[in-house]
């Protein structure tokens, strides 16, 4: 099972080939991945997605492991093959889809190309609370990062606030909402003992406007 690529991009339009000393892999990327790479020519890393299928093997790459994430998630889903998954992913960013999905946000899921009402329904119904929990792992760079869970027990303020409510606030932001909606719903959180982000975001998406 191919996971990586790494070697030289062979690019017509959209067409991708990642040259690998001599031996050419063809990979199907979303518009996002495709808006990334770089120049014909140069050194690219693909993280990659392998469909075995009776007739042919199709690679799937991505740019980054945000949107490698998303992807994971979205074939989970009833009739949301790869093909699919990367239409999808070809009509916003990783974080702007994710946030749909973890604001239950049906009717703007089904302004990106592909997304039906029902897919859309199916989405958030599935994958909600997945994506709250992947919007929080992810930075600004594009990277993961360790979602701290629990922590003793402070009332947030803004001369004191507990780090976990910094995490949500960011969140929050990230799904769409203002800084100040956002600091809003995070000042009426406590952090108790055995809280975790995960518990505190779904709080906050409870108060926040829609």
């Amino acid at each position: 099972m191919i996971a990586r690529l790494e070697g030289t991009l062979v690019r017509d339009g959209d067409q991708v080939i990642v040259d690998c000393n001599g031996v050419g892999y063809e990979v199907t990327c979303s518009q996002y991945t495709l808006g990334s790479l770089p120049a014909h020519g140069d050194r690219v890393v693909l993280r990659v997605f392998t469909q075995v299928r009776e007739t042919e093997i199709a690679l799937f790459g991505f740019i980054d492991p945000q949107e490698r994430g998303l992807f994971d998630l979205l074939i989970t889903v009833k009739n949301v093959g790869p093909s699919t998954a990367i239409t999808m992913l070809s009509g916003s960013t990783p974080r702007d889809i994710a946030a749909l999905i973890a604001r239950e946000d049906v009717a703007g899921l089904t302004r990106i190309k592909g997304i039906g009402k029902k897919t859309a329904e199916l989405l958030v119904v599935e994958l909600r609370e997945k994506c709250e929990l992947l919007v929080l792992s992810w930075t600004a760079d594009g990277g993961i990062r360790t979602v701290a869970s629990s922590a003793g027990a402070v009332r947030s303020s803004k001369s004191a606030r507990h780090p976990m409510l910094g995490e949500v606030m960011s969140a929050l932001v990230g799904m769409g909402w203002r800084p100040i909606e956002a600091e809003a719903a995070v000042g009426e959180l406590a952090v108790d003992d055995g809280a975790s982000i995960e518990t505190l975001l779904r709080q906050a998406l409870r108060s926040m406007p829609r």
